[in-house]
């Protein structure tokens, strides 16, 4: 059975720094957490390193990219029933046009 390597957010990793930051040893942060200390080291080392772009990393694309797929594929369908709730539409107003013209009308008949 294989393991995973967790993942982190760039919100969550920010917040870990921010602790060390704040004075509170590396250390104490890291078992507070259940990290490795030589990954918070890390963490601080890249963001040192180029703040702007630390932790930059995909995220999740493709969540992302599936939840856009889903979406189209959503818009797709409502067109879909849209134009034929259009055409059905258009079709009863042709019936009901045709039945109005077809009877004549009562009045004036006994």
């Amino acid at each position: 059975m294989s393991k995973r390597r967790p993942t982190y957010t760039k919100e969550y990793k920010l917040a870990i720094l921010a602790q060390v930051n704040s004075g509170v040893p590396v250390a104490q942060v890291a078992r507070e957490n259940g990290l490795h200390p030589q990954l918070v080291f890390k963490w601080k080392s890249d963001f040192l390193e180029d703040p702007e772009k630390a932790f930059a990393g995909p995220g999740n694309p493709y969540k992302d990219q599936a939840k856009i797929a889903e979406l189209e594929r959503m818009v797709g369908r409502l067109y879909g029933e849209n134009e034929f709730l259009r055409k059905t539409l258009s079709a009863l107003k042709e019936r009901m046009d045709e039945k109005k013209t077809s009877f004549p009308s009562e009045s004036g008949t006994k």
